[in-house]
């Protein structure tokens, strides 16, 4: 029987990426919006655009920078998405999840995930991290369609989505790192528009600790591939009806510069780390 359509399209996105860095990735990294510096600390990088590789989609927003980079940490080989694309920037959930597609055929089999997040929560504040424990989808599912079975079974099993050692080993490197992260579960919401005060009480009631744009359609093409996944929210707001304040993405840029350096540092430990289990 031939080869999907989308087989063909991720092997020739592989094939570029193979054929200007030489490294093999074990551990693959997305950064969320203000959260790309980790990708400038990279060791020997090399830098792909997205715009150069074969069927992925190049970011419209800002905070996304939209590039491959290949390099290691502390001598481990990875590979990071400086940025991502998202359902509200009009791209179809495949074309959303088809870089981290890539990674798993690069041949990464734990993804670590980040991103900004609202906290709805009462108890967490912005300038906190968040380790995701679950999440709540109301974005969609790119699984939807004929299903690839060289990548993943038709129904993949999410009741344990995020790895419960690599969040013990992200505990960790908070602790080590001064910062506070809670665990929670994640709301996925479409955007572009920041939600109601109406649908973050709803949420709330849902039981959601934090609410984004994002992540979620990764995690799901992730676990299907059979990677490991480890997701972060950087808490950048207080959501819809928690605050006075009209919400504005220059806020969240500000406090993704604000934590830069205990993100690095987290990320750094969490990678290390991981690469050293069985």
């Amino acid at each position: 029987m031939a080869r999907g359509d989308l087989l063909t399209r991720l092997d020739e996105a592989v094939a570029v990426v193979r054929a200007r860095a030489a490294l093999q990735p074990a551990i693959g990294v997305v950064l969320g919006s203000g959260l790309g510096a980790f990708a400038d600390g990279l060791d020997d990088p090399v830098v792909i655009p997205f715009d150069e590789i074969p069927h992925l989609s190049a970011s419209t927003v800002e905070g996304h920078a939209g590039a491959l980079v290949v390099g290691s940490v502390e001598g481990v080989p990875l590979a990071v998405l400086k940025g991502r694309v998202h359902f509200y920037e009009g791209r179809s959930l495949e074309e959303v999840v088809f870089p981290v597609r890539v990674l798993g055929r690069l041949g990464v089999r734990t993804l670590c995930l980040t991103n900004a997040a609202g906290a709805i929560n009462p108890t967490f504040q912005a300038g906190e991290l968040m380790i995701l424990r679950d999440h709540i989808n109301l974005l969609g599912n790119p699984l939807v369609g004929p299903n690839e079975s060289e990548l993943g079974p038709r129904f993949p099993d999410m009741s344990c989505a995020y790895d419960p050692e690599l969040r013990r080993i992200a505990q960790r490197a908070a602790a080590a790192a001064g910062a506070t992260a809670h665990e929670g579960v994640y709301v996925a919401f479409t955007g572009p528009s920041y939600e109601t005060p109406a649908e973050i009480r709803m949420a709330r009631t849902l039981g959601a600790d934090a609410v984004g744009m994002s992540t979620v359609p990764e995690v799901l093409a992730a676990r299907h591939m059979g990677m490991r996944v480890l997701a972060l929210s950087c808490l950048t707001n207080l959501a819809a009806g928690a605050s006075e304040e009209p919400l504005d993405h220059r806020e969240v840029l500000l406090v993704g510069e604000r934590v830069r350096s205990t993100l690095i540092e987290i990320l750094t430990r969490v990678v290390t780390e991981a690469s050293e289990e069985p």
